[in-house]
């Protein structure tokens, strides 16, 4: 098949699936075209790099950044603060109610006052400041739970076909090749295999999910036809993912299909103080194994990749070998840029290198120790509030807790704690939840009050909030 007319074929079945989709939701907001738009630059590639065709890592780009990217964000972002403005969003609320990530916030920007270069520090902020806005948007609609799983659903539509497309069609931007090694390198439409593998990973966790949420209504007609879609679109993610070859990312996605399963399951659901405590446990016993019995080496050579985990344990004793303050780190976003990334890139094993590797080590290079546990704090309130704020018939919990539980682990080998990466960007639209209001303001449905099952024709895979007006 021509390459011209395999686009066209996957634009004219992207319209369809998206028009007539059976698992639309009604009642949600052209608004959240704005966030799905936001999302998809952020798990794909920059508009300049689309334009251009390939990926840059030039220090100067780096550093300076893009007019037309930076002019694309902009717009987005005021779009989206018109769009909380139009809805009168309580801010006030929003801040008391989630003081842990407002610390991290607010220490973020307090940082770019000690960065070597902080007019880019700032920059970065300020764009990373949308990827919450962004997130705001979807759950301060009408229907949040709704809203943010047609974003979610909207992002698989679109990422999981094009990847297929742009590698077996346009291999030009779909496939590239390693510099050191020569072999074959899978990306689709994002920059790496990594990225691939991170777009599968979110996409192949949320169809499992909402497969798994509508099953037991398998038999009616409108939910079949949605598990049929889901279905083939795990077909299609499975099959990428092993395109990508992200160790990381296959092994996070079983991780986060077993925690779904748990959350859903009978003997947890009976027993929830149990589920818990279990899942952070999990992963402290994983730390405890990884540094203390190197379980990291040897679960490496099983998923087929070397004992030092592909040399990112020589890269994490190069960055800790350049001494960054301890307490506050370089600043925001500013250990890869300016002189830092000068004395990263000296050495051949980091040459070209412009992430660590690991989210904790990342956030310690940039933030330090106070910036590590703010972020730590947050992760600790957010699973906290998915246990109290989502009420135990809600669906969605098993959602948001498997999502909190892959960020963990996939930050152990991969840098996600970052607003211009879409594993966070997922894990905010499930963790971000806005304050409980009692009453609730008349019109809008609050994911955090007393719940009822959603019985609509079209078999809603979560309960909704009741108001009464």
């Amino acid at each position: 098949m021509p390459p011209s007319v395999a686009l066209t074929l996957w634009l004219v079945l992207l319209l369809a699936l998206l028009a007539l989709d059976p698992a639309k939701e009604r009642g949600t907001s052209l608004a959240l075209w704005v966030p799905v738009t936001w999302i998809f630059i952020v798990a794909t590639r920059l508009p300049s790099q689309w334009l251009a065709g390939s990926v840059s890592i030039a220090e100067g780009s780096l550093e300076e950044g893009n007019p037309l990217d930076r002019s694309i964000f902009l717009v987005l972002i005021f779009l989206a603060i018109g769009i909380l403005v139009a809805r009168s969003f309580k801010w006030g609320d929003f801040f008391a109610g989630n003081v842990a990530l407002i610390s991290f916030i607010g220490f973020a920007l307090l940082s770019v006052s000690w960065s070597e270069t902080p007019f880019i520090a700032f920059k970065r902020w300020f764009r990373d400041l949308g990827n919450y806005l962004m997130v705001l948007v979807a759950w301060s609609d009408s229907r949040p739970m709704a809203a943010v799983t047609t974003v979610l659903r909207r992002l698989g539509y679109l990422l999981i076909p094009l990847s297929i497309l742009l590698i077996k069609y346009y291999p030009s931007i779909g496939v590239g090749f390693n510099v050191w090694t020569g072999t074959t390198m899978y990306a689709g439409p994002a920059t790496s295999k990594n990225g691939l593998g991170v777009l599968c990973l979110i996409s192949g966790l949320f169809f499992f999910w909402d497969t798994l949420a509508r099953w037991p209504e398998r038999r009616r007609r409108p939910v079949t036809r949605i598990i049929l879609v889901n279905l083939a679109f795990l077909a299609m993610t499975l099959w990428l993912l092993h395109r990508s070859d992200s160790a990381t990312s296959r092994v996070c996605l079983g991780i986060g299909c077993l925690v779904i399963l748990a959350v859903q399951s009978r003997r947890f659901t009976s027993n929830p103080a149990l589920l818990k405590t279990l899942i952070p446990l999990c992963f402290l016993l994983y730390v405890i194994l990884a540094w203390g019995f190197d379980i990291n080496g040897k679960l490496a050579q099983a998923v087929g990749r070397n004992p030092n985990l592909t040399e990112r344990t020589d890269v994490w004793r190069i960055l800790l070998s350049l001494h960054t303050n301890p307490l506050v780190g370089t600043g925001y976003e500013s250990f890869w840029v300016g002189r830092w990334l000068r004395l990263v890139w000296e050495h051949k094993e980091t040459a070209g290198l412009n992430e660590a590797h690991n989210g904790y080590l990342e956030v310690y290079l940039n933030l330090g120790l106070i910036g590590l546990l703010l972020l730590i704090g947050f992760l600790v309130s957010s699973y906290r509030a998915m246990w109290k704020r989502l009420a135990p018939q809600t669906r969605f919990r098993s959602l948001a807790l498997g999502l909190w539980t892959v960020l963990l682990f996939y930050n152990v080998t991969e840098a996600a704690f970052r607003g211009s990466q879409f594993m966070w960007s997922a894990f905010l639209l499930g963790a971000l939840f806005l304050p409980a209001r009692t009453p609730a303001r008349a019109g809008v449905i609050s994911p955090l009050a007393g719940v009822q099952a959603d019985r609509t024709a079209r078999g809603s895979p979560f309960e909704v909030a009741s108001v009464r007006r």
